[in-house]
């Protein structure tokens, strides 16, 4: 079965059993060990040791408003069978012969953040030489490289589920054990310090890393995109079957919509939680210090939060914690850049991305090439932390696209059948208006 292609062959009704749905998730899980990884331990402890307690409102807030537009982006998924590239080569605007203007915004931000990926493999690279010093930053980060490829070179959906959900497991029991142990230091948590993050307060000096976190935490716009690709994959426009209006179709695409509002609900409580957690870490022990996680030293100094709370002994812990945090979004973010990366160059008229054979080669050349890029990057570069936040306000910039797309979807190519309830628009608008407020308020704050 093609995923990409919706048949008669394809159809499956869709559960109605809470615990049937329960069998069908996945998608947001993906996403959830690509987003607890650059957004958790490096940019959301970087901003709580520079920003400490206030600005935990903004990065709540990063991991609540986006789940409309994620919501939303699926929704369009299921009901169309359409790729995240033939959906913003559908948005109105100037169009050539290689894709629309949508299409060329997504490619150009995409690029940009090669930079966040740099930095991310940039910290797994670090961690290693912590373990393994004999081998030298940049040969581990070329190593990685190539490990992370192979691993996306011969990983189908189930796989790539699979690896996901074990390290989903892994680093929120890793984080929650440290915040635990925080309680037996001189850095414990008190009830007066979270509510001080919840004042809605955005100081200057901490703004651009602010803005950065808001990008990466929580599903940011490249995240979103990705999560067309892993709706499909599961098989949920597919299990719908090709369009045809009928009644039995509506109500294939409204019940696979249902499993689907499940995935990211669940997600959305993982990551927030986990966020969450990290950012309280990282304002409670790093903030207090005056210690902020730069260049190659990022991972030593991030490690304090835990040999701190739990013992010298505890790096070990952080060591191997934090290698599966960073890797898992190195694993899942690939994963998703191979197959959007060639879904642009099939909109752009440089392959046949529905020809099963070519996608399936294309991803595999690209499993190789991206993680080259980034570990090529980030031994020219050095600036592991810096990479990341750039990443983060592309990320950022990239959610407005999304914005613009997700209203258009739903103003203009929603049929009455499934126009939602009100509360479902009104949640709609809330997100859109509070994503674009947070990235104006930040552009003019950094200007």
């Amino acid at each position: 079965m093609d995923p990409y292609l919706p048949s008669k062959e394809t159809i499956l009704n869709p559960p109605i059993k809470f615990r049937d749905r329960l069998k069908h998730l996945g998608p947001s899980l993906i996403l959830s060990a690509a987003i607890v990884g650059s957004g958790e331990l490096i940019a959301t402890t970087t901003l709580g040791a520079k920003a400490g307690f206030t600005t935990f409102w903004l990065i709540l807030l990063g991991c609540l408003i986006k789940v409309m537009a994620q919501v939303a982006f699926g929704k369009h998924t299921i009901m169309t069978g359409e790729t995240a590239m033939q959906a913003f080569n559908s948005l109105p605007g100037p169009n050539g012969k290689r894709g629309n203007w949508a299409v060329w915004s997504v490619t150009i931000m995409m690029l940009l953040k090669l930079l966040q990926l740099g930095g991310i493999i940039g910290g797994v690279a670090i961690i290693l030489n912590l373990a393994l010093p004999i081998i030298s930053i940049p040969l581990w980060a070329f190593i990685v490289a190539v490990f992370v490829g192979f691993l996306v070179y011969r990983g189908y959906y189930k796989f790539i589920e699979r690896v996901s959900i074990f390290m989903i497991g892994f680093f929120t029991i890793f984080t929650f054990t440290a915040l635990y142990f925080l309680k037996f230091t001189p850095h414990a948590l008190e009830w007066g310090d979270i509510l001080s993050g919840l004042q809605f307060q955005l100081p200057k000096a901490s703004l651009a890393f602010a803005f950065g976190a808001f990008g990466i935490t929580g599903v940011g716009g490249d995240e979103i995109i990705h999560y067309n690709y892993w709706c499909l994959e599961k098989g949920y426009a597919a299990y719908v079957g090709p369009k045809d209006n009928s009644v039995a179709w509506e109500s294939r695409v409204k019940g696979w919509v249902k499993v689907m509002h499940l995935d990211a609900v669940i997600a959305l409580v993982i990551y927030t939680c986990v966020t969450a957690a990290f950012y309280l870490l990282g304002a409670a022990m790093l903030h207090s210090q005056g210690t902020i996680p730069e260049g190659f030293g990022m991972i030593e100094t991030i490690s304090t939060i835990y040999t701190d709370a739990l013992g010298p002994k505890a790096k070990i812990f952080f060591l191997v914690g934090s290698f599966i945090v960073l890797f898992s979004t190195l694993f899942a973010a690939l994963a998703a850049w191979t197959r959007q990366f060639a879904d642009i160059f099939g909109q752009m008229g440089l392959l046949d991305f529905f020809d099963q054979k070519i996608r399936q080669k294309t991803i595999k050349i690209l499993a190789f090439t991206f993680p080259l890029i980034w570990a090529t990057l980030f031994v020219f570069i050095k600036l592991p932390v810096i990479m990341v936040m750039i990443g983060g306000i592309v990320g950022s910039l990239i959610l407005l696209l999304v914005v613009i797309a997700v209203l258009y979807f739903r103003y203009r190519r929603t049929s009455i059948a499934f126009r939602p309830s009100n509360l479902y628009d009104i949640a709609l608008w809330i997100s859109t208006i509070s994503i674009i407020g947070v990235g104006i308020y930040g552009l003019i704050k950094l200007f």
